[in-house]
């Protein structure tokens, strides 16, 4: 399924102009805030009619402004997550489902709420009120409210933004499953780059009103370019990798990338399973030499492919590592003294200790099946 939008719509002294296309997956909108994040999907949702421009999902158009179509928003089949919840307090979690149902086609009204409760895992919460729910709670009854309405695309506006991490963390995995198993499409907004790194398929990055750069997330969270647009103390690389093998003596586990092997702290996940690995850039020092009786587990060769501006204390340098991309933050200092230049072969050590469960998701594919089965992990 295909989102294309293309709008331009003026608030205030604020001009939004931008212009994407999405396949599918989970596409987040990422920036600063003032971006025009929320502006975007309220347009894709129809609560904002736009100056100008064209919405189209497939091959339905929701906003035509030269056609002289806009579609109203309850005949839109569109899923909308709030930052709070939003639910009906009087009515159980089963009631508040059943609600989203209604906005369904006729047709669509099957017997979907089984499946819903069970892919966000809210089986044992039907028979409560929301006021006896948590956070993450109610940001899953609200996400499964929405999907049982059979919508053609799902609008997250930063539905973790009110939650603590504890919180949080509750949620991410469910939100995972949503991305890789109901197969409809998501527009995530978030200024979040530890969210947008574990979730995303795709980066719209937002910067006043316009499109800075769209593409796939390990694409764009290498480009130093765009560092300044986004969160730079949480800049980082997104690695691919599948589990290799648990140690249990130690408590770790081994995975395996183009970049090379990495252990880090014990994980749940099954041999086989592919992982999304964030390493972040003030976790990774560089070496001229193979280093020797060190403490950090993580050593990767690499070859110095891009040196950020040199207009502060420190400097981001990317590596080439095998095709996989890391990022190291130093500061100039070191850069000059060790004489990076384009081009130079070093090793990149991070600590096994930085690479915690909050730096690993799950797979952009479900685990591989017969991985599940052996049970392993």
């Amino acid at each position: 399924m295909t989102l294309a939008v293309d709008i331009g719509h003026r608030l205030g002294a604020f001009l939004l102009d931008v212009q994407f296309k999405t396949g599918g997956g989970l596409v987040a909108l990422f920036g600063r805030s003032g971006s025009g994040k929320t502006s975007i999907i309220n347009i894709i949702a129809g609560l904002i009619r736009p100056e100008r421009g064209r919405v189209t999902i497939d091959a339905t158009v929701l906003v035509d402004t030269e056609g002289g179509l806009f579609v109203p928003r309850h005949r839109r089949r569109v899923g909308y997550v709030f930052q709070e919840g939003r639910l009906f307090p009087h009515l159980t979690v089963r009631q508040n489902l059943l609600y989203g149902r209604w906005f369904a086609p006729q047709t669509k009204r099957g017997d979907d709420l089984d499946r819903v409760v069970n892919l966000l895992g809210i089986a044992g919460l039907l028979d409560r009120r929301p006021g006896r729910l948590s956070g993450g709670e109610k940001q899953r009854v609200a996400i499964g409210r929405a999907l049982l309405a059979d919508p053609r695309v799902l609008l997250m506006d930063e539905p973790l933004a009110s939650l603590d991490e504890a919180r949080k963390g509750e949620i991410l995995p469910y939100i995972e499953r949503l991305r890789d198993q109901s197969k409809i499409p998501i527009i995530y907004v978030s200024h979040s780059i530890a969210e947008v790194a574990r979730l995303a398929t795709t980066v719209v990055l937002l910067s006043e009103g316009k499109v800075a750069a769209v593409g796939p997330t390990p694409e764009i969270m290498q480009r130093l370019d765009l560092f300044a647009l986004t969160d730079r103390v949480e800049a980082g690389a997104v690695i691919e990798a599948t589990v290799e093998r648990h140690d249990e003596t130690f408590g770790l586990t081994e995975l395996a990338s183009r970049a090379g092997r990495w252990k880090l702290h014990r994980l749940n996940a099954p041999v086989g399973a592919r992982l999304r690995l964030r390493v972040r850039a003030g976790d990774v020092m560089l070496a001229k030499s193979a280093p020797a009786d060190l403490s950090a587990l993580n050593i990767l060769p690499g070859i110095v492919a891009d040196i950020g501006p040199h207009d502060g204390p420190t400097v981001e340098i990317r590596l080439d590592c095998s095709g996989d991309a890391l990022i190291a933050r130093l500061t100039r200092y070191s850069v000059e003294r060790l004489g990076l230049v384009l081009g130079t072969p070093v090793f990149a050590l991070v600590k096994s200790v930085a690479l915690d469960g909050r730096s690993t998701s799950r797979p952009l594919q479900a685990m591989v099946d017969r991985a599940a089965e052996a049970g392993d992990g």
